[in-house]
């Protein structure tokens, strides 16, 4: 099963994926929906969802991208085809422990809209870092440091798309987040933006191959 607001995401993605070959972009994005939508176990589409980026090696950079997307189906989508504990179960927890290494903070934020959506409330960035993350409390200072350059920038959102990046490409080369804040903090800056919004966050982008496909997703996911 393939969640509808994942398909609509992985769409949106691909308008900004360019390939080696551009007459490739179809049959790719065909291969990433046929992983998605088959009844093969979790760690089993893991695998060949790598086996289509080991195929496309220009598409490497969005690789842990897309691997978060398949585990928010699974939580969205397949789980609905196992048993009600099955996230409790000791084979789930075998299959985090087998995965820790694996996707990006992006799946923080597609969980944390997931809620939004929920809870009918609008996605607004100080209300993912302290009620969502909880960056605030003390048994979250794992967040906290990760999340160090978004807090501290919060102040971008009554800013500019061109000041956010400014402030991304500032940004030291070890910080955890750098390679997601461009794209994030363009989201929260506008959840719903006009085109000529979006051509100017293509236009500041940090790396247009990542940072667009990404805000993409996020957006149409949102």
């Amino acid at each position: 099963m393939i969640d509808p607001k994942i398909k609509k995401a992985i769409d949106a993605a691909f308008k900004y994926i360019k390939p080696v070959n551009p007459n490739n972009i179809e049959p790719i994005k065909g291969e990433i929906f046929t992983v998605f939508d088959s009844e093969l176990k979790f760690l089993q589409k893991v695998k060949a969802l790598d086996e289509v980026f080991n195929s496309n090696p220009k598409l490497e950079n969005l690789r842990e991208v897309f691997f978060d997307l398949l585990l928010v189906n699974f939580f969205s989508a397949d789980v609905k085809k196992l048993d009600e504990d099955y996230l409790d179960s000791p084979e789930w927890e075998k299959i985090e422990e087998q995965t820790l290494d694996r996707g990006t903070e992006m799946l923080n934020v597609l969980l944390y809209l997931n809620e939004c959506e929920d809870e009918d409330i609008d996605p607004e960035l100080n209300d993912y870092l302290t009620e969502f993350l909880l960056v605030d409390e003390d048994e979250f200072q794992d967040e906290h440091r990760i999340y160090e350059p978004v807090i501290a920038n919060q102040i971008l959102m009554d800013s500019g798309i061109e000041e956010i990046g400014n402030v991304a490409r500032k940004l030291p080369e070890d910080e955890e987040i750098k390679e997601l804040f461009y794209p994030m903090m363009c989201f929260f800056y506008d959840t719903n933006p006009s085109q000529e919004t979006k051509d100017l966050c293509a236009e500041n982008a940090v790396d247009l191959e990542f940072d667009m496909p990404v805000l993409a997703i996020m957006l149409n996911f949102n």
